[in-house]
């Protein structure tokens, strides 16, 4: 006997489920996602700029973490690994980091998991209670949904070009006294920019002077969660900094978030670490061990391996970084080339990662007997009549229509952008 279950529609069913399940939006970059491909389906020429990942024709792993994963299956590491991490590839990263960062962590510092994204949101359940405040910048990645998942009061710092999207201490200073997280991401997804070095360190030094403050008060401390999973992907010679280095004091109060995603082109392997303070790490251990949320075991083994063989790592990122800043720079300057011709378009030099931020001054203007009023009417026009398929700030908490859109190179050919910005230019060009 076959059997075909039936369900009610999607409105009865909500309110069987909890506040925080009816609550919740969606992933705005995967509902975009999904429409282009639907879109190429039907034989839509489009130059995808939208997902935040590498395609594996243009930017395999290295081939040492492929072979060294199918080493690690076939020696049996096919069973779980401890929730927190194996041992070899937690005392790899306290070694890469004293190589490359000058940082010098025990390993009781080092929460290996399923990439960064599970790490981002422990810091939320590990430090937050429903309530209490968390500060960080718009635009910024899904900080938004995991203040929302975690109860946390969000104060919401917009950010704009004339400071490269990055807050300063002086904005940030009213905000942080009674703040229990302050989180930034550099090099910044989505806007591709790295945040200034005095910046930052003016903003450390900070965090020391309000946790300062409140030890003599009694009072629970401010933490400072800094996500740093592109900072091996940075570009004409910026240098990645870290609140730690720059200001030492902020170690007990600081969390360095990494993955092998962007740095090895690994997006699909799931192999992500923190270091940060021991007491905060054992916590976040417990909280990441009941939900399962490590990595496959083979493939840590093989990070581990890999982590070790800096010359391994340099020949591969030297390779992968050409062809991620040729596609880059391939934008900027097709963009820049726009703007010298009088179109309305601004963008802003690579610095970092694996994205463009681009503005089209359209809002107000008509195209193709449309009159375009919001960031998402021009996502529209640029993918309609374009083929030319972005990601509006939108999608990273910014509330207002600015006319700023991510652009990722990660899945495009060259071919692709070059005819992706012919038809831009014809498609601006109709925009009057």
């Amino acid at each position: 006997m076959s059997i075909t279950p039936t369900f009610p529609p999607q409105e009865e069913a909500d309110k069987g489920l909890s506040s925080l399940a009816r609550g919740v939006i969606g992933s705005e970059i995967l509902r975009i996602a999904s429409e282009i491909r639907a879109l190429k389906a039907k034989g839509a020429a489009i130059c995808n700029l939208t997902v935040g990942d590498f395609d594996p024709a243009f930017f395999p792993i290295p081939t040492e973490l492929l072979n060294g994963t199918r080493d690690a299956l076939a020696q049996g590491h096919t069973n779980y690994p401890p929730s927190d991490g194996v041992l070899p590839l937690r005392e790899a990263v306290v070694r890469l980091y004293a190589r490359e960062l000058g940082l010098n962590y025990p390993v009781d510092s080092v929460l290996v998991a399923g990439g960064a994204r599970p790490l981002l949101y422990a810091s939320y359940r590990t430090l937050i209670d429903p309530g209490d405040i968390a500060v960080y910048p718009v635009p910024s990645w899904n900080n938004n949904h995991y203040a929302y998942l975690s109860g946390a009061k969000s104060v919401e710092i917009p950010v704009t070009a004339s400071t490269n999207f990055f807050p300063t201490a002086d904005d940030l200073r009213p905000h942080l006294t009674h703040a229990r997280m302050l989180c930034i991401n550099s090099p910044l997804n989505p806007t591709g920019t790295a945040i200034d070095r005095n910046e930052l360190k003016r903003i450390s030094e900070l965090v020391v002077e309000v946790n300062e403050s409140r030890k003599t008060k009694g009072e629970r401390p401010l933490y400072f969660v800094f996500d740093q999973v592109y900072w091996n992907l940075t570009f004409h010679g910026v240098v990645h900094e870290t609140p730690v280095a720059l200001v030492p004091e902020t170690a007990p109060y600081t969390l360095l978030l990494d993955a092998i995603s962007k740095s090895l082109c690994a997006t699909g392997m799931r192999v992500g670490w923190g270091v940060m303070p021991p007491a905060v790490r054992k916590r976040m251990a417990d909280i990441l061990g009941h939900v399962g949320a490590w990595a496959p075991k083979a493939e840590q083994m093989a990070v581990a391996t890999l982590l070790d063989a800096p010359e391994k790592i340099a020949a591969f990122q030297t390779n992968m970084k050409a062809h991620v800043k040729e596609r880059l720079d391939a934008l900027y300057n097709g963009l820049s080339a726009m703007k010298r011709d009088g179109l309305p378009v601004e963008a802003i030099s690579p610095q970092g990662a694996i994205y463009l931020s681009a503005q089209f001054n359209l809002i107000g203007k008509t195209a193709f007997g449309q009159k375009l009023q919001t960031n998402d009417d021009i996502r529209r026009l640029l993918l309609n009549h374009a083929g030319l398929a972005v990601v509006p700030f939108q999608a990273f908490g910014l509330k207002v229509d600015t006319g700023w859109f991510r652009m990722s190179v990660g899945a495009v050919s060259m071919p692709d952008i070059e005819q992706g910005l012919v038809r831009l230019r014809e498609t601006i060009l109709a925009a009057n």
